[in-house]
């Protein structure tokens, strides 16, 4: 069943030596009672380059048995070559994933025949389960462009949609005409893009703030680009798992290298930042 909705880009927690896996219950919980439709799990917000296959095998798990029956799940399965983007695509769908989303593998810039080689076989392990492309210009390093997405949509049929976090609006709005499911990335953009036939949004902000950004989708909002813009002032990964302790889930502030823990005077800063956001 395709995706649709507030999805969060959701966190992975962490502990030293690895992954919490004792975390993962409660923060999908708490994802679930902010009112969201679904998780993806280990996104750009979910550091999921940063882990090895094994991790993101087991992390996948977690967050697929957490949610079951809550949330729908989609797993990232983007890594650097195609072998282990395919295993990582076919173990979500073994496992009972809702959505496969795969992200151009980046420092590499593809050409079309590659990326869609790359893609198809991604899509082809994990078929049936819907398979979302996942733009991402400024990280991948480059955009997937139309004709990769034309073919794929003929050599895929699972194909379902993407998750498109390109800015300006320009950069975004070039993919609301393709033919698929579009999600929204970039919370700013949130309100105009369902307007233009969105079918929601995946967000870092609903990985800490899931109320508000199931509300952002419910009344097709862009206001949360302001508390998008304070979050940014800090480091993100460090910051949105501050927030999310600090809402009482029992997550640690850690991320992996060679991402940084906040400062003590960035957590002050922050805190002070975020008051007048508090519930």
């Amino acid at each position: 069943m395709p995706l649709r909705g507030a999805v969060a880009a959701a966190l992975t927690p962490l502990r030293a030596g690895g992954v919490d896996d004792d975390a993962i219950g409660p923060y999908v919980e708490f994802l679930a009672d902010g009112g969201l439709d679904g998780v993806l799990a280990m996104g750009t917000t979910g550091e999921g380059m940063l882990f090895d296959l094994a991790e993101r095998r087991r992390i996948a798990d977690s967050f697929v048995e957490a949610a079951r029956g809550r949330l729908q799940v989609a797993v990232h399965g983007g890594m650097q070559t195609t072998s282990d983007t395919v295993a990582l695509a076919e173990h979500a769908a073994s496992i009972g994933a809702d959505a496969v989303a795969v992200i151009p593998p980046p420092y590499f810039p593809l050409d079309d025949d590659a990326l869609f080689e790359h893609l198809a076989a991604a899509a082809r392990a994990c078929a049936p389960v819907s398979f979302y492309v996942y733009e991402f210009e400024r990280t991948a390093g480059y955009a997937v462009s139309r004709h990769v997405l034309e073919r794929l949509r003929e050599a895929a049929p699972n194909l379902a949609g993407m998750k498109v976090s390109d800015t300006p609006w320009e950069s975004f709005a070039r993919y609301l005409d393709v033919g698929l499911d579009i999600f929204v990335g970039p919370e700013s953009f949130i309100g105009r893009g369902i307007d233009r036939g969105a079918v929601g949004a995946v967000s870092a902000l609903g990985s800490a703030f899931p109320e508000r950004v199931a509300a952002a989708v419910r009344d097709r909002s862009d206001e949360l680009s302001a508390l998008r813009e304070v979050i940014e002032r800090f480091p993100r990964h460090a910051a949105l798992k501050r927030v999310v302790a600090g809402r009482g889930v029992p997550i640690q502030v850690a991320v992996r290298a060679p991402l940084r823990a906040l400062t003590t005077e960035e957590e002050a800063e922050l805190d002070s930042a975020l008051e007048r956001w508090s519930a």
